[in-house]
């Protein structure tokens, strides 16, 4: 068989199939494998206009592949992509590479580049967001690991990825697994950003007594300023759609039940092992996980009713809320970076965060407005030590703080839950504080494990006998 694909997909589902057929639009000539016959058909139906083919034989779709073989994985995270390596390894040459580009955790990422690395095979994790639009279109891509590697495949990832001022939306992150490393913390963001949605949805209906059409209403005028993102851009449009079995709208009959695939409780895994607080993304994983109660919710609700107060002014109410959302908005990026600078330092990647920033502006599923004043925070302070440290993000801060806190003091009263909203403000109000009271906990573990303290006024370790007569 005659060596003409410059790239091979294994995995045609959704994501799978829509980046091959991305990049047949592109020119390039690709080729997949899938166990499943229909994915082989789908394939080839959808990429009837460039004579898309695909393999049911790994061997056959192997063989078909130039040199150095380029065999990009789709499938889901975990031991299946273990048994697709090892599938994969007799089969191929040294010089041959593997781009795993699922949510593979980025442990696994790390350990499988060391084996293959010992059989002459190169590897490297890439993290793919946008969905299967972004897949199709042009998605971002967040590639970490060998760099040989990745340099074969850059002109195919730049042609296919999506473009913010004709800058592509890929870029190569670091070594190791920095790639994973970065999209777990994406979807990290992406947590915390669909609970702020959630709690202003919250906010709406149930502290202003909005309807889905105002719901709606609202949503649409805000995602024309500055809170333009893409998760706000689809959860407008959540409250317009109807529901053919009840005629109402679908969105009344969906159970509060929140799922989740485990990629946000990673990020916040990962945080606690850094010692780094990100409490906006613990709180979205944890309101989902609080969510599944639903039984014990109910009672509860009946248990310990609390009365609400009528907001005496919605108009300024609406506008304060916007205030609260941007905040939060902000914060949740803020921590998301925090982390990776962390990271960076700790597990040697060397990422550039401005170019983070950059590739997260298009095509992504955290995809806003406010990127661009990230990217250009860190364009002009690439060592930023913490994002509310520009002083662009400042004064946006000064500015909308007075308006969060009334919104949650509000929520607080009326004992509305807005555990993301609360959160950033109290996460805000301990970075703003000079002297925290965290001298009493040091003093604390000294006085009952003798775990010694420092002091204000002196270098040094030190130990005190709390119990002398003396003091």
């Amino acid at each position: 068989m005659n060596n003409k694909y410059i790239l091979g997909m294994i995995g045609l589902g959704t994501m799978g199939r829509n980046l091959l057929l991305n990049m047949a639009d592109n020119g390039f000539s690709v080729t997949g494998y899938d166990k499943d016959a229909r994915m082989l058909q789908k394939l080839e139906e959808d990429g009837k206009a460039h004579n898309l083919k695909g393999f049911a034989s790994v061997e056959d779709f192997i063989q078909s592949l130039e040199l150095p073989r380029r065999v990009m994985l789709l499938v889901p995270a975990g031991q299946i992509v273990d048994s697709v390596i090892q599938e994969l390894v007799p089969l191929l040459d040294k010089g041959d590479m593997i781009i795993d580009s699922g949510n593979s955790h980025f442990t696994d990422t790390s350990r499988r580049a060391e084996d293959l690395s010992k059989q002459g095979i190169h590897f490297f994790g890439m993290g793919i967001s946008g969905g299967e639009e972004g897949a199709r279109f042009g998605p971002s891509m967040m590639p970490g690991g060998d760099k040989t590697a990745y340099n074969t495949v850059k002109p195919i990832l730049e042609a296919v990825s999506a473009k913010v001022n004709g800058d592509p939306c890929v870029a190569y992150i670091g070594p190791g697994a920095s790639g994973h490393f970065v999209k777990m913390v994406h979807n990290g963001i992406e947590y915390a950003i669909m609970q702020i949605i959630a709690e202003a949805y919250y906010m709406l209906k149930n502290g202003m007594g909005y309807n889905n059409e105002q719901i709606y209403n609202t949503f649409k005028k805000w995602n024309e300023g500055r809170l333009h993102c893409f998760l706000l851009e689809v959860t407008r449009d959540i409250f317009k759609v109807k529901d053919a079995k009840s005629g109402g709208y679908l969105i009344d009959v969906i159970k509060d039940e929140a799922k989740s695939k485990g990629t946000g409780k990673w990020t916040s895994q990962i945080s606690m092992d850094l010692q780094l607080p990100i409490p906006i993304i613990n709180e979205a994983v944890s309101s989902r996980d609080l969510s599944k109660f639903k039984q014990l919710r109910v009672v509860l609700a009946n248990a310990l009713p609390h009365e609400t107060e009528k907001i005496d002014n919605p108009a300024d109410f609406e506008v304060q809320l916007e205030q609260a959302f941007y905040f939060a908005m902000i914060t949740c990026y803020a921590q998301g970076l925090h982390l990776l600078s962390q990271a960076s330092t700790e597990y040697k990647y060397d990422m550039n965060l401005q170019e983070i920033s950059q590739i997260w502006r298009g095509g992504c599923i955290i995809r806003a407005a406010l990127l661009e004043d990230i990217y250009h925070a860190y364009s002009e302070q690439p060592d930023l030590a913490h994002l509310y440290a520009d002083a662009g993000i400042q004064n946006k801060l000064k500015e909308i703080v007075p308006g969060t806190r009334k919104v949650i003091g509000n929520a607080i009263q009326n004992g509305f839950a807005l555990p993301a909203f609360a959160s950033a403000l109290t996460y805000y109000d301990s970075f703003r504080t000079a002297n925290s009271p965290l001298n009493l906990t040091q003093a604390q573990r000294d006085f009952f494990g003798a775990h010694t303290f420092e002091r204000t006024d002196e270098p040094g370790i030190f130990h005190a006998d709390w119990n002398s007569d003396n003091l």
